[in-house]
């Protein structure tokens, strides 16, 4: 389901019930079933036959919720979780570097509590594999059972492994590797070992210390790895506002005239000039698009290490 698209709802079809832009769970439709929310109630007989994106109504008509496809975006925002979690600036930004596509081959360790893996499966469908590793084995079982409910087990394998201590089991097959680690130093020689040799492979380690960052660029030099680089991701939002732009003359006049008002004066007549300007090619003034950053940002999630290995060269 993450990894193709279908119209309409049917009984037993996974949805993303979109309530607002902050507030979006998951429901699984069945006969009969009823989902409560502060909206009201909503029967899911009532979402059967209906087409993904659609409105629906509560039962007692007060309140609605949206029906959205589940996808590896949407998932990112109500997966339960179990561990920290990329979000879709980074997993953008892992993918594009890594040179992810369909057909690819990718070996991704920790699996966590999956987020990264709905969308690598995504990227690389209907041809190309994951193979994820994750040492605790509750999250192994929870990721399982969701990769089997969202119909991905024919793209992604899970397995219980400590992959620092025990390495990944695989040889020469991978074209990419993304480490997710405490120590991922100590997973460089397993990520080479994992690599095709045929062609340029490709490794990433996901760290939020800084030291941590140094320790793995010193062994992935150690091991022959090249073009070793560090990204920081930052998204800056910023706020976009239309003004009007008086011609100088008009301006000029118009500071004269402020100079002798008193203040609540000025502030009155400056509302009215910008809601009486005029506008166009014929008006005295035009408009102006602003921007500028919001007084919130979102701050380091992680540094992003990125690393090519060579192919190698036979006689």
């Amino acid at each position: 389901m993450f990894h193709q698209y279908k119209t309409v709802i049917e009984d037993g079809d996974l949805v993303v019930v979109y309530l607002n832009p902050e507030n979006m769970l998951t429901a699984t439709v069945k006969t009969g079933g009823v989902l409560n929310n502060k909206y009201g109630s909503f029967r899911h007989n009532d979402m059967i036959g209906l087409k993904y994106g659609s409105m629906v109504k509560s039962h007692d008509g007060k309140g609605f919720v949206y029906l959205l496809h589940p996808t590896p975006a949407l998932w990112t925002q109500v997966v339960p979780h179990r561990t920290q979690i990329l979000y879709l600036p980074d997993i953008s930004f892992i993918s594009m570097y890594l040179d992810l596509k369909p057909g690819k081959v990718v070996i991704e360790s920790g699996t966590g509590s999956g987020s990264f893996s709905h969308s690598l499966a995504r990227t690389i469908a209907p041809t190309g594999h994951l193979y994820t590793f994750e040492y605790h084995e509750l999250r192994v079982e929870t990721a399982k059972k969701e990769f089997i409910e969202h119909n991905l087990t024919d793209i992604v394998t899970i397995e219980h492994r400590d992959v620092l201590a025990n390495g990944f089991g695989k040889v020469g097959i991978a074209d990419a590797v993304f480490l997710d680690l405490p120590a991922p130093w100590d997973a460089v020689a397993a990520a080479k070992e994992a690599l095709r040799r045929d062609t340029i492979g490709r490794v990433c380690s996901f760290s939020p210390c800084i030291e941590q960052v140094q320790r793995t660029a010193l062994a992935l030099d150690e091991h022959g790895f090249a073009d070793i680089r560090m990204y920081e991701c930052l998204v800056k939002d910023y706020e976009v506002r239309t003004l009007p732009m008086p011609d100088i003359e008009e301006a000029i006049n118009g500071q004269k005239v402020n100079f002798k008002l008193n203040k609540n004066d000025r502030k009155k007549r400056k509302l009215e000039s910008g809601a009486n300007t005029p506008t166009g090619e014929n008006g005295s003034s035009s408009e102006v698009m602003l921007s500028k950053p919001t007084d919130q940002a979102r701050g380091h999630t992680s540094y992003l290490t990125f690393a090519i290995l060579a192919p190698e060269v036979k006689n």
